[in-house]
């Protein structure tokens, strides 16, 4: 191999090249080959979302174990990436199965874009006036024939809707529509997003700029209820800065920013703010800042907290934009 063509500094990009070539989320990489003799992974998403962006000490692990597993040499992902990119399909033995490594999870993928496909599904009949609520939907076997997939599939699928709420299974009779009409147009968002929740990047972008908006709209709130929640939630996060309690303050962080969400007055970005902030702390983790950091947090907190009392939009936007910008530095996610 041409030396010339070898440099550490792409290992980063050409770890990435080879996910996609394998057209492998970064969760499927991860438990494709980055898991111990008892199937425990051992790197989160972000870690790995941070080796690809920003490259980092264990890009060497990552690629020692890979080569390893796909019985290749080392010093391919040293190549150019331009030049990696060409002749993937050439460096890697003609003996693995590419479209095994695929199709991995494929199930567990199936029944989530599933659910998807039915929330999307029965919003279209609601939006069609075909559908309200209390009606009873389709049998399993009718919605197994529409989307082509088998009935027992269509079942796990409805019982997790059953579960969110959406629909109410009784046996017997057969399954209704059980929640607010409008509920169907957000859960397929939401769930877009959790079933994409590996791309972190992406993620961030949308919850940042949902995040200032949402800062905007809080800013004109006049219900006293959400307000009042507010306060709380925003006196706790007080206390337990006083008090160095970094977990609390950390669920607190979480709480602080789905009660501006609720108090933006909007379900819709409620919703996502919600479903947003829950995959944020698996990125995110607890224990993640030192005290220097939730003193930074909690000032940029309280500045917030202020200008939407102060019912002063543009601020209020401001003070958020520069909190997530900071915070993106803090957690390394940005």
């Amino acid at each position: 191999m041409n030396n010339e063509l070898l440099n550490p500094s792409y290992k980063k990009e050409n770890i990435q090249i080879l996910r996609r070539y394998l057209r492998l989320t970064q969760k499927e990489f991860i438990n494709q080959f980055l898991t111990d003799e008892n199937g425990k992974t051992t790197m989160s998403i972000s870690t790995l979302s941070n080796l690809e962006a920003k490259g980092g000490s264990r890009i060497s692990e990552v690629i020692y174990v890979v080569s390893k597993k796909l019985s290749v040499d080392p010093l391919i992902f040293s190549m150019v990436p331009e030049e990696f990119s060409e002749n993937v399909r050439i460096l890697l033995p003609s003996t693995i199965d590419t479209e095994s490594i695929r199709n991995m999870n494929a199930k567990k993928g199936n029944i989530g874009q599933l659910i998807y496909q039915l929330t999307s599904y029965f919003a279209e009949q609601i939006f069609d006036e075909k559908l309200k609520k209390g009606d009873q939907i389709e049998s399993d076997r009718v919605l197994a024939n529409k989307l082509n997939v088998g009935r027992s599939v269509i079942r796990e699928a409805l019982k997790v809707l059953d579960v969110l709420g959406l629909i109410d299974i009784r046996p017997g009779q057969g399954s209704f529509i059980s929640s607010d009409e409008s509920d169907f147009f957000i859960i397929p968002l939401s769930w877009s997003l959790f079933l994409n929740g590996n791309q972190v990047d992406n993620i961030v972008t949308v919850r940042n700029l949902l995040e200032v908006k949402t800062a905007e709209l809080a800013a004109e709130c006049d219900d006293s209820a959400s307000l009042n929640k507010l306060f709380e939630v925003t006196h706790k996060m007080h206390n337990a800065y006083l008090q160095q309690n970094f977990k609390e303050f950390l669920d607190d962080d979480l709480e602080f920013h789905i009660c501006i969400a609720e108090c933006s007055q909007n379900k819709v970005i409620y919703s996502l703010i919600q479903t947003i902030s829950n995959l944020m702390r698996h990125v995110s983790g607890t224990g993640m800042v030192n005290a220097e950091q939730l003193k930074e947090i909690y000032e940029e907190h309280h500045k917030i907290y202020g200008f939407i009392l102060a019912h002063d939009k543009e601020s209020a936007a401001k003070a958020m934009k520069e909190h997530l910008d900071k915070s993106g530095d803090r957690y390394n996610y940005r």
